[in-house]
C-alpha cells in the first residue's frame, strides 16, 4: 500500500488511545481525517481542534461524502468496535481498504527503523521513555504511544520519518503486523486469555514476534526467549544496581555490555519503573545513543497520565490515579504506595476491566486487592464483551480478605470515598473510571 496516494483516512473508534495517535499523525501529514466514536472525550476534543471531523452516533449518513470514495480513502478500525457496527459494515461491503490499527501502524513504520516495545506490562512506560530519549537526542523519530506523555501532553511525539517508536500490542496477535529492527519484550504474564485460550499460546505469539526482529532483541532477564537481557541486580547484559531512593526519586548505576554509568536518576515511583527505564536505555543505547545523553533525558522524563499520577499530594491526603488492570500491575502500584507511604492507611478504588479477565484471574485479583486497607469495587467495565454469567464484582469482592470492603455505583462513589478516613486513595482501572478522577479530586479538595 502506498500511503502517499491516500487523501482521506476514516477511523471507526477514533477516540481510542492508540487510534487517536495515528489520527493525529495523519492530520499532521496533511491528510483529511474523520471518524466515529461512542462518546466525546478530551482526546476527541483535541482531534477536533486540529481539524478532524468526528461524530458520536453510529450512522452512515453522518459520514462526509469525501470519505465515501474508496479509491483515495482508507478506513482504520479498532477491535473494540462490535462486528455489527453499521459504519464498519458499510465500508467492508463497499470495497474500501479496511485495516486494523496494528495493520496501518505496520504500513506507516515499514520503511522506517522501527523500535518496538512488547510485553504484557511496561509497554507504555518503556516506549514513552524511549520516545522522550530519542526526542532529547534530536533523532529524526516519531513515537506512537499508548498513553499521554506528561512531557508533551500527547500520545504522539512528532520528529521525523527515519525512526519510529511503537508499542507492539499482543492483543489479538496484532504485533505480528510490525517489522521491528530493534525490539524489547518486557514481560509475558498470562493475559488476553479470551483471545489466546492458554498462556502457552500467548508465549508462542511472543516467540513469533521475536523471530520478526531483524537486528537486536532485548528481553527481560529470565524470559525463555533468546536475546540481550535487561534486569535489576542480576546478571543481565543491561543491569541496574546500587539502587536507592532519594527524595522520592530512584538513583541507580547501570552496567551495559561495554560500559558503566553511575547515578542515573528517574523521577518515577516504583522499582518496576527502574526496570522500564533500563529497558528504554538498552534500546536507545542499541540504536546508538550515548549513555550520557540517555541519563540526561531520563532525568527530565515527567511520566505518563494515569500511570501513578498524583492528583492530590499533601501531607494529610494523597490521591493517585493509575491504569492498572491486571493483578501484576495492581501489585506494582501497591508496592510503590507502601514503599512511599509505609505507615498510612490506603483505600483502593478499582473498576475491573473485562468479564473474561476477571474470570481468568479472579484469585490473583483478590490477592492483590486484599493488600489495601480498604477497598471499593465498581461494576466490571465490559469494553468489547458481553456479560458472563456469575462473573461480577460481588463475586470478586467475596474473595477479597480485607475487612473494610464494599461495592459502589459510580453515582455513589464520591460519597463512599468521603466516608473513608484513609490518607492515601488509589483509583485504578482501564475502563471509564479515569473520567471520574477529576470529580473525586474536586470533591476531596472541597472536603479538605
Amino acid at each position: 500500500m502506498n500511503l502517499d496516494n491516500i487523501h482521506n483516512v476514516y477511523f471507526v473508534g477514533i477516540g481510542g488511545i492508540g487510534m487517536s495517535a495515528i489520527a493525529n499523525y495523519f492530520k499532521s501529514n496533511g491528510k483529511n481525517v474523520a471518524g466515529y466514536d461512542k462518546t466525546p472525550t478530551e482526546i476527541t476534543k483535541h482531534l477536533q481542534s486540529i481539524g478532524a471531523v468526528i461524530h458520536f452516533e453510529d450512522n452512515v449518513n453522518l459520514i462526509s461524502e469525501k470519505f465515501k470514495n474508496n479509491q483515495n480513502t482508507i478506513v482504520v478500525y479498532t477491535p473494540a468496535v462490535p462486528k455489527n457496527h453499521s459504519e464498519l459494515t458499510y465500508f467492508l461491503e463497499n470495497n474500501f481498504s479496511v485495516l486494523k490499527r496494528s495493520e496501518i501502524l505496520g504500513e506507516i513504520t515499514k520503511n522506517t527503523i522501527c523500535l518496538a516495545v512488547a510485553g504484557t506490562h511496561g509497554k507504555t512506560t518503556t516506549s514513552t521513555i524511549l520516545g522522550h530519549i530519542l526526542k532529547e537526542a534530536n533523532t529524526n523519530a516519531t513515537s506512537f504511544l499508548g498513553g499521554i506523555s506528561e512531557n508533551y501532553n500527547s500520545n504522539l511525539i512528532l520528529g521525523g520519518s527515519e525512526v519510529s517508536v511503537v508499542e507492539a500490542d499482543e492483543f489479538d496477535r496484532s504485533f505480528l503486523k510490525l517489522s521491528p529492527n530493534i525490539a524489547c519484550i518486557t514481560s509475558m504474564d498470562a493475559d488476553h486469555l479470551d483471545i489466546y485460550g492458554e498462556h502457552v499460546e500467548l508465549e508462542k505469539s511472543f516467540k513469533d514476534f521475536a523471530n520478526k526482529v531483524s537486528d537486536i532483541l532485548i528481553v527481560r532477564k529470565g524470559l525463555q526467549i533468546q536475546g540481550q537481557t535487561f534486569g535489576i541486580e542480576e546478571d543481565a547484559d543491561y543491569n541496574a544496581y546500587n539502587i536507592r531512593i532519594e527524595n522520592g526519586a530512584y538513583i541507580f548505576n547501570v552496567k551495559t555490555p561495554t560500559e558503566r554509568i553511575k547515578n542515573v536518576k528517574i523521577n518515577l515511583p516504583g522499582k518496576h519503573n527502574v526496570l522500564n527505564a533500563v529497558a528504554a536505555l538498552a534500546m536507545a543505547n542499541s540504536y546508538g545513543i550515548s549513555l550520557q545523553v540517555i541519563a540526561k533525558a531520563l532525568l527530565s522524563f515527567k511520566g505518563i497520565k494515569r500511570r501513578f499520577s498524583y492528583k492530590i499530594k499533601t501531607e494529610n491526603l494523597v490521591l493517585i490515579d493509575d491504569y492498572a488492570h491486571h493483578p501484576t500491575e495492581i501489585n506494582a502500584v501497591v508496592d510503590s504506595v507502601l514503599e512511599m507511604y509505609p505507615k498510612k492507611k490506603v483505600l483502593g478504588v478499582f473498576q475491573p476491566h473485562l468479564f473474561s479477565r476477571t474470570r481468568d484471574f479472579v484469585d490473583e485479583f483478590a490477592s492483590s486487592l486484599s493488600r489495601f486497607d480498604e477497598l471499593i469495587l465498581l461494576d466490571i467495565y465490559p469494553a468489547r464483551e458481553l456479560p458472563i454469567e456469575g462473573v461480577n464484582s460481588q463475586w470478586l469482592l467475596e474473595k477479597v480478605s480485607c475487612k473494610n470492603k464494599q461495592i459502589s455505583s459510580k453515582e455513589n462513589l464520591v460519597e463512599n470515598i468521603l466516608k473513608s478516613n484513609a490518607q492515601i486513595i488509589v483509583v485504578i482501572g482501564a475502563g471509564d473510571i479515569g473520567e471520574l478522577v477529576e470529580i473525586i479530586k474536586n470533591s476531596l479538595t472541597v472536603e479538605n
